[in-house]
């Protein structure tokens, strides 16, 4: 389903299994279920590589050789091809969230932070961490990716900020240096004169000849947001001048960008601690 969310499951209940797949982000998939004491996986493996967060309840985690109790606040990992299962205590209500991400796109990520400089995916030997900054970060960014309001870019950058993340804590390596202050201002600029239009990442990228990591990591460190508040916050700038021309606020939230008036309203309050009405009065 191309630009929308798909939840595969039809009939869901809290032992359903769910999962989550956009056309605009063809490079993660993201798993969930509620519920899993019915739950039991034979040992198997994935071309991806998959990290998981326990959200309930303990069950024995098997990856290669090792096994091991876990519980609510674990992080697993998988590398790609680890045999790995993970199977539930009796009784107990079972809950996790689980991404797969392609490996090509994580390992481009990796050549990016300057972890890879043979272009071939750098595995990690951990295979558990109880970091609860990595642990609150992928619930955040389960969150975003489900989100029915949450545009494409924002996910994007979201991802990319959550596995450098993972990258710099588990993986660590020098980062490269951030000296792209030109670059960054074109970013900036591209932004504020394209705030109405769907933008994507790659377009911002292009405009500023940067790697979307690469983007994401600078912009944020010299704006004080990522790009993708900043253009959110652009939006809301042009919607207040709209309003102060007394449009509409259903054409202005179209105009600048919006899904609809109701994804405007909860925005403009978050952002201006006022409605659209409120301050067109």
């Amino acid at each position: 389903m191309s630009g929308t969310n798909d939840w595969s499951n039809s009939a869901v209940t809290a032992a359903s299994p769910k999962f989550w797949r956009d056309d605009a982000l063809p490079f993660i998939e993201a798993r969930s279920i509620e519920d899993g004491r019915e739950v039991c996986y034979a040992k198997h493996s994935h071309e991806t590589f998959s990290i998981g967060a326990v959200t309930g309840g303990r069950s024995v985690y098997v990856n290669r050789h090792a096994s091991e109790w876990i519980g609510a606040g674990a992080v697993v990992m998988m590398n790609p091809d680890d045999v790995h299962a993970c199977n539930p205590v009796a009784d107990e209500r079972w809950s996790y969230r689980m991404l797969h991400v392609d490996v090509d796109w994580f390992t481009g990520l990796q050549h990016d932070l300057g972890f890879s400089d043979n272009h071939a995916f750098r595995a990690f030997s951990q295979t558990m961490t109880t970091d609860p900054a990595l642990f609150d970060g992928l619930n955040r960014l389960y969150a975003i990716l489900v989100d029915g309001d949450s545009e494409p870019m924002r996910k994007e950058s979201a991802t990319l900020t959550f596995f450098s993340e993972v990258q710099q804590k588990l993986n660590p390596a020098p980062l490269p240096s951030d000296d792209a202050s030109g670059q960054l201002a074109r970013a900036a600029e591209f932004i504020a004169e394209n705030c109405t239009r769907p933008l994507k990442l790659e377009d911002v990228c292009e405009a500023a000849e940067l790697s979307a990591s690469h983007l994401i990591r600078a912009f944020k460190r010299r704006y004080g947001m990522t790009p993708h508040a900043y253009l959110i916050n652009r939006r809301i700038q042009y919607s207040r001048a709209q309003l102060r021309r007394g449009h509409p606020i259903a054409d202005v939230a179209l105009d600048a960008g919006f899904a609809d008036q109701a994804h405007l309203q909860r925005t403009f309050k978050r952002l201006v601690a006022a409605t659209p009405g409120q301050y067109r009065s």
